[in-house]
């Protein structure tokens, strides 16, 4: 397994298929129906527009085993520092440590990129993802209560946030 850079051309369909299974067999994310290959143009889009990172774990022979990235957290300018991220891995991955591994790159990044908090939006009933943020510093920051509906059920969005130690010089503006 080795991390690369993820690009629209050779991945987007690779990542379309990890979040469409997480859709509609999870409650990882709170969509009800699968993405389209449209959805991945303007992602990728948004991605590249901001200077966001797409990092992948991918196999020998370049197989995406997972991803993780990262996004604007709210569209004010104060939040300019803080980000939400997200790491996702294919269903028969899950398990071998790639979320870890994952996670680590994407903080990483963030400290090279000057981010300040890092904040994931996890389903409270997601031990295995709450579990894995507390390991690696994440602090639970509170809980929006019956957030989300899917499966017939109200769901809590758990917020977990890792404040990093860059950047040096944050400025206004």
């Amino acid at each position: 397994m080795r991390l690369i850079p993820c690009t629209e051309e050779a991945h987007a369909a690779a990542i379309l298929a990890i979040l469409n299974e997480a859709i509609v067999t999870s409650t990882a994310l709170y969509d009800y129906k699968p993405r389209t290959a449209e959805n991945m143009v303007a992602w990728f889009a948004t991605k590249r527009a901001n200077g966001f990172p797409v990092i992948g774990a991918v196999d020998d022979a370049g197989k995406l085993l997972g991803f993780a990235s990262y996004g604007t957290f709210r569209a004010f300018p104060a939040y300019k520092y803080t980000v939400e991220h997200s790491v996702y891995v294919h269903s028969a991955h899950r398990g071998e440590g790639l979320g870890r591994t994952l996670m680590e790159a994407i903080v990483a990044e963030a400290v090279a990129r000057d981010v300040h908090v890092m904040v994931g939006a996890i389903d409270a009933t997601n031990a295995g993802s709450i579990a894995l943020h507390e390991r690696l510093g994440f602090e639970h920051s509170g809980t929006v209560r019956q957030a989300g509906f899917k499966f017939g059920r109200w769901l809590d969005v758990a917020f977990y946030q890792r404040v990093l130690s860059t950047p040096l010089n944050p400025v206004d503006g």
